[in-house]
């Protein structure tokens, strides 16, 4: 379904997978006639401020019109209107967007909200050539002082990750000859913080439960995860939480997972993609890198799950079922969308009583128990999909209260051995002289 507007094509696709393929349908569809299916697109072929020939692409609209609409917003600049007084740095930000090629979706994503939520009303109105570090400064200023949807302030983290958006935006007008020097460079910021994990100890969650007091990254103990699995061991998406629980995949990846990628009888589960959401639109796109393409040992009481899981999944399918269908989809056979993952993951752990974690926690967890069970540093690495095991490490090392407690036991008995030594020694000379 495509409709042309002077030099752009506008067209309608889905996220929908082709059962022999495995790939997305796209604008083969034929439910795309429903107009509540899929979602519409623009694509143009443009003049680039260097001279060349530039695609812009994007989608994720409700209608047509809406994706007219949006192109009409996004046209490029020719060079000349960009020498021109009227240039801001809004429209440089629109057409980087959109002609910044080579980018994964979920890092386009972070790109537009960083732009969309901050950097366009904030600097939008600023002509481009004029754009100071006086500006860039006033702007972070400004973020720091703002709080998030749960009362904190923004994280430094975050404050660095919307001047990396804004500095690779800027190094590319650089490039492109709009600007001789990046006003962002020199711009200080507070050195981030790293978030470690910490366990709900019982004195935590006395805290919690008077002061609303949370840690920013916490982890259940065994009891805990024990307790969780027993109450959510009738919902239907049960062998998914114990699987990212004792596993620790990430949320898209579970998403993402189909039949096709288990091996039950070599017990063996391979993470060969991630699901995302980007708009209106579902997608499936590589694992975070090239780590995250790995093979995990199951366990057999996890195999055992599954293929129970299976089995219901079958039947309660029929023939919509097949090998590239997701293992944990929706009622309807379709993905579950990440986001609805966390969704039901929060309230489960609400209707629990259980001390607040989120659903990436449960990952966090996971790394914990490895380590808690004597398991090599490397093969958490690989279990988890880090490229270094210096993040494994640094990172996701926190330990259970039993382990410290076998090390705090072990490093006492070392030095009460030691001393008992000592002891006898000093004592056999005074034996042998009398």
């Amino acid at each position: 379904m495509r409709l042309r507007n002077d030099h752009c094509v506008v067209y309608k696709r889905c996220g929908c997978i082709d059962e022999a393929t495995g790939r997305q349908l796209g604008r083969r569809c034929d439910r795309l006639a429903d107009q509540e299916h899929g979602s519409w697109y623009f694509a143009a072929q443009v003049d680039g401020l260097s001279g060349r020939r530039e695609r812009i692409r994007r989608g994720g609209y409700a209608t047509a019109n809406e994706a007219r609409q949006a192109w009409r917003d996004m046209i490029p600049i020719s060079a000349e209107q960009a020498a021109g007084n009227g240039y801001t740095v809004a429209r440089w930000l629109n057409h980087w967007l959109e002609t910044h090629q080579g980018l994964r979706p979920n890092t386009r994503k972070c790109y537009a909200d960083h732009v969309r939520l901050h950097l366009i009303p904030h600097l939008g109105r600023i002509d481009l050539g004029k754009l100071t570090s006086r500006d860039v400064a006033r702007m972070f200023s400004a973020l720091a002082q703002r709080r998030t949807r749960y009362g904190v302030p923004i994280a430094a983290s975050t404050l660095h990750r919307i001047r990396a958006t804004l500095r690779a935006a800027l190094n590319t007008a650089i490039r492109e000859g709009l600007l001789q020097a990046n006003p962002a460079r020199l711009v200080r910021l507070p050195s981030p913080r790293r978030p470690y994990p910490v366990v709900w100890t019982d004195r935590r969650i006395a805290a919690w439960q008077c002061s609303g007091e949370r840690p920013a990254v916490a982890v259940w103990t065994t009891q805990h995860l024990a307790e969780f699995l027993d109450f959510v061991r009738s919902d239907r998406l049960y062998p998914m939480w114990w699987l990212i629980a004792l596993r620790g995949l990430r949320r898209g990846e579970a998403a993402a997972l189909r039949w096709v990628d288990l091996d039950l009888d070599r017990h063996e589960l391979t993470v060969t993609q991630q699901l995302m959401h980007t708009g209106q639109s579902l997608i499936t796109c590589p694992p975070k890198s090239d780590a995250s393409h790995r093979t995990i040992a199951l366990d057999t009481e996890t195999s055992r799950l599954l293929r129970r899981h299976e089995r219901k999944e079958r039947q309660r399918l029929g023939s919509r079922w097949s090998e590239t269908s997701p293992v944990f989809a929706a009622p309807d056979g379709n993905w579950l969308r990440p986001d609805h993952l966390t969704t039901r993951f929060h309230a489960l752990v609400r209707a629990s009583g259980l001390p607040p974690i989120r659903l990436h926690d449960l990952r966090h967890g996971a790394a914990t128990l490895a380590l808690a069970a004597g398991t090599n540093l490397k093969v958490v690495q690989h279990t988890l999909g880090h490229s270094s095991i210096v993040v494994t490490a640094d990172t996701y090392t926190s330990v259970l209260p039993e382990t410290y407690h076998h090390a705090a036991t072990a490093t006492a008995q070392l030095v009460i051995a030691q001393a008992r030594r000592t002891a006898r020694k000093a004592r056999t000379p005074a034996a042998c002289s009398s």
